[in-house]
């Protein structure tokens, strides 16, 4: 063997046999402070043991379809045609297998690189050469089949890091997929039950409208008879021409909640149309678990935490640019002035060696690039934190609407039965003649405002569940995340 072979073999087993070192602090995930239970949950859904273990049965826990617990066959179709059709998570969709297709792209750092250029050259020497070796005018072909193929070895982590954070970016975006699908249908929902309370209301109001046309009638059979005044008639139809402009007026929102979920759908609006049916539903009971299974069950806060590990493993790759890298590089092939010698022995050419590769003067800007790397990293810990504590927020905030709601639904409840009571004395004393229609009118608006306040509680019961749902994370946790081994495939 040449002693140039013998340099290079010896120079290449020594940097093989040199230990590797990983640049990147070891990962942790940032921890979080949590309670033992929610401040606002109902006092008997959970018993206190040793463990704070979770009182209800696990087969209670919310899955994947959420919106089947409401039991309602529309909402479930259009659920379904979103998931299908809605463009938002179309874009996230398309955002997560562009990250993907990055983590393999980073990957390929690991192999070397083989490139080719292969070649044929028509050549002639000028008439006017002067060298007596050439002849004037002469013309040749070279015919060239160059291989290169280069590898860097990653002694320092910097590959391994950018794969790793390639791979928790794209671990992020499937999180960010999944929560973008969440928010889509919470909001389905969230519009479906606004549209059905609306439904609801103007169920109420038309049938008030029906029962003022039946007061109208009879005030104005006493105004014929002398009983009634024809100040009562005008009172009557003030009632009912104000009654009827406020079940008009309720189109107007029915048909743009109507517009909004065509559009989740993915639905043009005039091809549109949701039937009429009013709400009347309870809202059904919610498992919400531990504050601590929060953190694996919701997809913002997993997106979150694996862009902290992504900013982790950053810091690696710019504390690698501050150690010299190595180049293995090869480049041979065939080469004649003859195609019928190209592929003998003596057309063969080539050459290798390493090649090591050290800045020794930057000004300063790795040192700049890895405090960015650490800047970043503490930037991201401060948003997974504050996702957890907006989390900790929302499931706190629903719970608290929901009872809250529960108890004043009751009360109002009973203040429609106390109008309705009290219409029906005011009634009586007007054909008594005790009292003035004033009074009847009075007690006629008290009820209708009364019922109509019950019917927008009943709504606010069904949208905080959803909204619940949602906090909680819509029946997802973080075993659904694609493993690093299952970014590896298409």
């Amino acid at each position: 063997m040449p002693s140039q072979f013998k340099i290079i073999g010896v120079s290449l087993l020594g940097l093989l046999l040199f230990k590797t070192c990983d640049k990147a602090p070891k990962y942790a995930k940032p921890t979080t402070a949590t309670t033992p239970a929610y401040k606002e949950a109902p006092p008997d859904y959970f018993k206190e043991t040793k463990d704070w273990k979770f009182a209800r049965p696990n087969d209670a826990v919310i899955r994947g379809k959420w919106w089947e617990v409401f039991n309602d066959s529309q909402l479930n179709a259009l659920e379904e045609q979103l998931n299908q059709a809605n463009q938002n998570i179309a874009l996230a969709d398309a955002n997560f297998r562009a990250a993907r297709a990055l983590v393999r792209e980073a990957r390929a750092d690991y192999f070397p690189t083989v490139t080719t250029s292969p070649s044929i050259i028509l050549s002639r020497q000028s008439g006017a050469a002067t060298h007596s070796n050439v002849s004037p005018g002469r013309q040749s072909v070279n015919y060239t089949l160059p291989i290169d193929a280069t590898w860097e070895p990653d002694f320092w982590g910097r590959i391994r890091n950018s794969v790793v954070a390639s791979a928790s970016e794209a671990q992020a975006t499937a999180a960010d997929l999944q929560n973008v699908r969440l928010s889509v249908e919470a909001e389905l929902a969230f519009d479906y039950y606004q549209l059905r309370s609306l439904d609801a209301e103007r169920r109420l109001l038309d049938t008030t409208i029906v029962a003022f046309q039946q007061q109208l009638e009879l005030t104005r059979v006493r105004f014929q008879t002398g009983i009634a005044s024809d100040e009562d008639v005008a009172q009557a139809e003030t009632q009912l021409a104000t009654t009827q402009a406020q079940a008009t007026d309720l189109g107007i929102q029915r048909a743009q909640l109507e517009h909004a979920i065509a559009i989740l759908t993915g639905q043009p609006p005039a091809a549109f149309s949701i039937p009429v049916a009013p709400l009347d539903a309870q809202p059904p009971a919610v498992p919400i678990g531990l504050p601590s299974q929060l953190l694996e069950r919701r997809p913002d806060v997993a997106a979150a935490e694996r862009r902290v590990a992504e900013a982790n493993a950053d810091i690696g790759v710019t504390r690698a640019a501050f150690y010299p890298s190595l180049t293995l590089g090869i480049t041979g092939g065939l080469e004649s002035t003859s195609i019928a010698s190209w592929f003998t022995w003596p057309a063969r050419f080539f050459s290798l060696g390493p090649t090591l590769t050290q800045t020794l003067f930057d000004k300063g800007r790795r040192r700049a690039a890895t405090d960015v790397a650490f800047a970043q990293y503490d930037a991201t810990v401060a948003n997974y934190r504050q996702t957890v504590l907006t989390a900790f927020q929302e499931v706190e905030d629903n719970l608290a609407a929901l009872r809250i709601l529960s108890t004043e639904l009751d009360q109002q409840n009973a203040a429609v039965a106390s109008a309705q009571r009290a219409l029906s004395l005011a009634t009586e004393r007007y054909k008594a003649g005790i009292d003035s229609y004033l009074n009847v009118i009075t007690a006629q608006a008290t009820l209708l405002n009364n019922q109509r306040t019950a019917v927008n509680l009943q709504m606010q019961q069904m949208t905080a569940t959803v909204q619940l749902i949602k906090a909680l994370g819509g029946g997802w946790d973080a075993t659904q995340l694609p493993s690093p081994q299952q970014l590896k495939h298409k």
